[in-house]
């Protein structure tokens, strides 16, 4: 459930917090007061694209934060998947908003924009003013039944996505490896000398790096003997000047005065100890510098080698183990020529193998859509009937298509019929506005009593509809309510009048800005909001007295209902 919504320095919004409840939140507000920027807030939220032009005057950022309670086995898996933890039983979502960049968050945790809207998918529902549009498409029908099939679409789905994907790749290999006896040739040849090259080159594993070991070594050779020289020079024991000759000449001056002090044998033993190391470095130095002779033919030999092993890393891959798979993919493309005919016909038995194996999943996929169709369409008879469509037919077509898709070869379209003695027609045909909007909060309360999302957002779903026809969307809403969180922005007072919670949406202007706010309503403000939603200027008695007594009717309904 949504518990929260905290938006700040966003368009008309200074900052604001909205407490949500549980059961049927109702927005209400002037045209213009706001009401769409606070879906716009919680679309942004959860991932929906920025613009500049989104800041508020005068602020160089915003900040959207939701607040849910970790409830449900769907968001528990989701949370675990994405190894998140929920914070002391919530699942706090926040989105720094900059121009040109964002920082998204779940429980503090950085997260990607992606992350937040797989989650989202499990938390909540939005269905946006226009979203019943979408309706006027085959593919949105399909899209429904798929949903109402649960989870015994899953594995035909899968097994049809699969087979689609094989199938596919098949057919572009057939395409891409369609050669004439030239082309043919050409490949062959192609192959056999770049496999040639390689082998003739003999590589071995990271040989490479060893090369140039040892031509980093020769490059430098002039300096590394100089400073060679240099070193034994200061640190030996035949010239005049070396560390060795002086170490000596104090190890004898120290050895004239140890029998006057038995303390001094210590430090006599530890001079020793640096005159015998330094010979010893003496020794295996001189030994180096004998046996380190630049060898101009090996240098030669060495250049060579790193040649020929970059040559053909800059024409087959970015190391010596690219180049080796590089010639054991020629190695295969040669199989495959030498017996090109038989290749090209196993891949045409597989392919039809595969389109065997894709229709069958294909005609699983659609005795599934089948038998959820029948159930679904029953189902939406009756909440339609429940919206006002008194003597509505209703049904979804599920038929044969000539092409197969990675969704199977179904096309799927809703049907119906609103007046007596009519033919059923696809929706867009027969359907007006309002009616479509009905149409679908009739889906979505029908869906909803199968997934596990806890929070229903609808941004005017009353679009089109008034009188009593209001009022069977209005309890329609208030059925909604008992098993989800329904937030519901609305202008229509027989809606409003059923809410659990009622917030109002206000804007407020002064010379130097506007605001917008949100806040939660009393029963006397209640009555005030309702008074002015049934189009009362003034706040009469007359006018609270019509709120009052609307107000009774909702309370009435909810209670049978």
């Amino acid at each position: 459930m949504l518990q929260r919504l905290h938006v700040k320095n966003l368009a008309l919004i200074e900052e604001t917090e909205v407490e949500f409840g549980p059961g049927l939140n109702i927005l209400t507000g002037e045209t213009g007061a706001g009401k769409s920027l606070m879906i716009g807030s919680l679309n942004l939220a959860l991932g929906a694209k920025f613009e500049r032009e989104m800041l508020r005057k005068g602020a160089d950022s915003a900040l959207v934060e939701l607040i849910f309670t970790c409830e449900g086995d769907s968001v528990q898996e989701k949370l675990a998947q994405m190894e998140l933890e929920p914070e002391e039983g919530q699942i706090i979502i926040t989105r720094k908003l900059q121009p040109g960049k964002s920082v998204c968050k779940i429980n503090g945790e950085t997260v990607t924009a992606k992350q937040v809207k797989e989650l989202a998918e499990v938390l909540l529902d939005i269905h946006g003013q226009h979203e019943h549009q979408s309706l006027l498409h085959k593919q949105k029908h399909r899209e429904i039944l798929d949903a109402y099939c649960g989870s015994d679409y899953q594995e035909p789905a899968q097994a049809v996505a699969e087979g689609y994907r094989m199938c596919s790749e098949l057919r572009r290999q057939l395409e891409e490896e369609k050669w004439d006896e030239a082309a043919l040739a050409r490949e062959q040849s192609l192959a056999e000398f770049e496999l040639n090259e390689i082998t003739e080159a003999r590589l071995i594993a990271d040989e490479d790096e060893e090369l140039e070991r040892r031509y980093r070594f020769l490059s430098n050779n002039r300096k590394i003997s100089e400073n060679l020289a240099e070193s034994y020079h200061y640190s030996g024991t035949r010239e005049e000047g070396g560390a060795g000759i002086s170490l000596s000449r104090a190890l004898k001056a120290l050895r004239g005065v140890t029998m006057y002090d038995s303390r001094l044998e210590e430090l006599e033993s530890q001079l020793a100890e640096v005159d015998n190391l330094l010979a010893d470095y003496n020794r295996d130095m001189a030994e180096y510098i004998a046996g380190s002779e630049f060898d101009e033919k090996a240098y030669a030999e060495v250049e060579d080698r790193l040649n020929t092993i970059n040559r053909l890393k800059g024409k087959y891959g970015n190391s010596i183990a690219e180049i080796l798979q590089y010639a054991e993919r020629c190695r295969r493309q040669l199989d495959k020529l030498a017996d090109y005919d038989s290749y090209m016909q196993r891949l045409k038995t597989e392919l039809a193998a595969q389109e065997k194996a894709l229709a069958d999943a294909c005609e699983r996929l659609s005795e599934v859509r089948k038998k959820h169709a029948a159930l679904l369409a029953e189902k939406l008879r009756e909440a339609l009937k429940q919206l006002n469509f008194l003597t509505v037919q209703f049904e979804i077509d599920v038929r044969r298509s000539k092409i197969i898709t990675e969704h199977g070869q179904d096309e799927v379209e809703f049907l119906i019929s609103t007046n007596p003695g009519e033919d059923l027609k696809s929706l867009g045909q027969v359907a007006s506005g309002g009616e479509l909007s009905r149409v679908m909060l009739a889906i979505k309360t029908v869906l909803a009593e199968r997934d596990e999302i806890d929070t229903l957002i609808f941004d005017e779903i009353d679009a089109g509809i008034s009188g009593k026809t209001a009022w069977k969307v209005a309890g329609q809403l208030n059925i909604l309510s008992r098993s989800h969180q329904v937030l519901c922005i609305t202008h229509l007072p027989q809606i409003a009048a059923m809410a659990d919670v009622h917030l109002v949406i206000e804007k407020s202007s002064t010379d130097e800005s506007t605001i917008t706010d949100i806040r939660q309503v009393d029963a006397d403000g209640e009555l005030a909001e309702l008074a002015r939603l049934l189009g009362s200027d003034l706040m009469t008695e007359a006018a609270l007295s019509n709120a009052r007594e609307l107000r009774e009717q909702a309370l009435e309904q909810k209670t049978k209902s």
